[in-house]
């Protein structure tokens, strides 16, 4: 983990020209926040009353469980052409089967988290067997990405499948410092739409929200299509890329707003109401 910090805090002294290297008409970052992981936390308004402290119009991209052959090599190839870095949270089967890709996407500079082993629904799981599965991604990825495996995960950042924890693994989690991160919007692209329609979706729910995290698919073709556009119209409307890395001390967090509830609780009791997401099945929520 030390060498997790040391590598943030070189970044952070990386003058803002040195970040958007590719010139004036790229996106590129913006800036690099270093998200403190000392005694763990959760950010992200869909699931959490609190997110990261970003300004307005800043945006931070992460992609969900790949690396998937033929898919994550464009999306990086997207994302290098405009000079941008995004947060990988990789599920650990995926990276064990094609580990040159998983460390073609730490080697471009992206942020590396964690999405477990079998992208179950931790929610109604076994607290045995969800930490089992956890652990398994943590050395799946590990591997994968840095050749080796320690006692504990190389970077502290996570993501549950379909955000469904349980109080009991977050505690766990934040015994190993790790963040867990859901996500402020999302692109629903795990509904059968087009590349237009996402695109025309994501970027109407970020002007309303004017920024945040986001969360797309690196296996879904349609994210990967639309890519290369959504990627321009940011720049084009005046938001900013926001990269984020592991940092010192503890979690900075901004507060939901009044009235604030939790969409993907709702999401996850209807569906468990509906018996619609047997126990450990993979999960995908629905369009808001």
């Amino acid at each position: 983990m030390k060498c997790v910090l040391l590598a943030a805090a070189l970044l952070c002294a990386l003058p803002t020209a040195a970040l958007a290297a590719c010139g004036p008409d790229t996106l590129g970052v913006s800036r690099i926040l270093p998200v403190g992981t000392v005694g763990g936390g959760e950010v992200g308004l869909k699931t959490y009353p609190q997110t990261l402290r970003l300004e307005p119009g800043e945006v931070v991209l992460t992609f969900d469980d790949g690396p998937s052959p033929g898919h994550t090599e464009k999306v990086l190839d997207a994302l290098a052409a405009q000079c941008v870095k995004a947060t990988f949270f990789m599920i650990g089967r995926n990276a064990a089967g094609a580990p040159g890709l998983a460390e073609r996407v730490a080697r471009e500079g992206h942020t590396i988290g964690y999405h477990s082993m079998t992208h179950p629904v931790m929610r109604g799981m076994a607290y045995e067997r969800a930490k089992a599965d956890i652990e398994n991604g943590f050395r799946a990825v590990d591997k994968a990405v840095y050749g080796k495996v320690g006692e504990g995960p190389h970077q502290p950042f996570f993501r549950f499948p379909g955000f469904a924890d349980t109080q009991q693994l977050d505690t766990w989690l934040a015994s190993l410092d790790m963040v867990i991160f859901g996500a402020d919007q999302w692109a629903s692209d795990w509904e059968p739409e087009t590349p237009d329609a996402e695109l025309k979706l994501i970027l109407a729910r970020l002007e309303k929200s004017r920024g945040g995290i986001v969360l797309l698919h690196d296996i879904q073709p349609r994210t990967v299509a639309m890519l290369p556009q959504f990627l321009q119209e940011l720049k084009k409307r005046g938001f900013r890329i926001v990269q984020i890395v592991p940092g010192p001390g503890s979690l900075e967090t901004r507060p939901a707003p009044a009235g604030w509830t939790s969409q993907t609780d709702r999401i996850i009791k209807k569906r468990r109401a509906d018996r619609a997401a047997p126990q450990g099945a993979t999960f995908k929520p629905p369009a808001p």
